[in-house]
């Protein structure tokens, strides 16, 4: 187990999973890639759009570096800054002095270029249009609106800090190994009852590394933040008390309670990036649910299947979804 973050979680704000039913990977990618603020290139002016190079008279400015970064960015070897602009400039070279071939050749007039022309048109099209919804719909209003909504929803929530003491199995179906880790976890409970320090305990016997280091201690957590086992016997434990030994999946725990708390909201300023995200994606999910309602798809490779109503992309829930169980 490790310390949950004591920050506002993506579930707790409907950040969950952007489940997109029925599209289209191209679809899905470029959402994810118009949340961004938006292209260097689109946002520069002609004072900050230099010329750095000349291809057979030909302009390079910045703005298509930065374009040739986002096209191809993650190949680009490592090295200083200096060193990835000569690889753009020679990128950008290339591609305009292999286009110009390509021109020779006529092969703009063949009806792949014309197919490959309009995909691309299409696609950046589509980019400009969920990139230009999301920075229409990130607005402060709309922001504290969801701020405070998931503020309203941890209101009541409680949270718990315990230490722990882990007498690993692992393999669960091992009968004997799990046997010894629960005489083990029996054995240091009776040390406990006697008056040992617990946190002493852990740093000596736990087998959760991090307990090593710490005395076992898990910070905060809520109920849905550890394994159903872990966290039943911890939220009935009152402050201070330790509890039986507590078979999971990665073993015998002796629990021990240091606090209890209602869950403590973060400010706005720390969640500001998920909030962010939130807000633009849903933006972005909306309007592609009612475009898609209004369309008319049809499927020509399937022409026995019975015609069935597109779902539409999932939106963020407005519950929490369970959290990735910590061990």
């Amino acid at each position: 187990m490790i310390t949950p973050p004591p920050v506002l979680s993506s579930q707790a704000i409907g950040l969950g999973s952007f489940r997109r039913a029925g599209l289209c990977a191209m679809v899905a990618l470029a959402i994810a890639a118009a949340s961004a603020a938006g292209s260097a290139a689109s946002a520069q002016t002609p004072a900050a759009d230099p010329v750095v190079a000349k291809v057979n008279g030909t302009e390079v400015r910045q703005s298509d570096l930065d374009l040739a970064e986002e096209d191809v960015g993650q190949t680009i070897p490592a090295g200083t800054e200096d060193a990835k602009r000569d690889w753009l400039v020679n990128y950008v070279a290339d591609m305009l002095i292999l286009a110009a071939q390509a021109e020779k050749a006529k092969m703009q007039d063949s009806a792949d270029f014309k197919r490959r022309l309009d995909y691309e048109r299409n696609k950046v099209l589509m980019e400009l249009l969920l990139r230009d919804t999301a920075e229409k719909a990130l607005t402060p209003e709309a922001m504290r609106k969801v701020y405070d909504e998931a503020i309203k929803q941890m209101a009541d929530e409680q949270e718990v800090r315990a230490r722990h003491i882990l007498f690993r199995v692992a393999d669960a179906n091992d009968a004997k190994a799990s046997k010894e880790a629960e005489k083990k976890a029996k054995a240091t409970l009776a040390r406990v009852k006697k008056g040992e320090d617990f946190a002493a305990l852990a740093k000596d016997l736990t087998d959760d590394p991090p307990g090593k280091q710490d005395g076992g201690d898990l910070g905060y957590f809520t109920k849905d933040q550890m394994v159903p086992e872990f966290s039943e016997v911890a939220f009935k434990l009152n402050k201070g008390e330790v509890s039986e030994p507590v078979k999971t999946a990665f073993g015998w725990h002796l629990i021990k309670v240091e606090d209890k708390r209602k869950r403590q909201a973060p400010k706005l300023e720390e969640v500001k990036g998920q909030i962010e995200t939130f807000v633009t994606r849903k933006a972005q999910i909306d309007l592609l649910n009612k475009l898609r309602a209004e369309a008319k798809i049809e499927r020509l490779d399937k022409p026995e299947a019975k015609p069935a109503a597109d779902k539409p992309a999932a939106a963020p829930s407005d519950k929490p979804a369970t959290e990735p169980k910590k061990n």
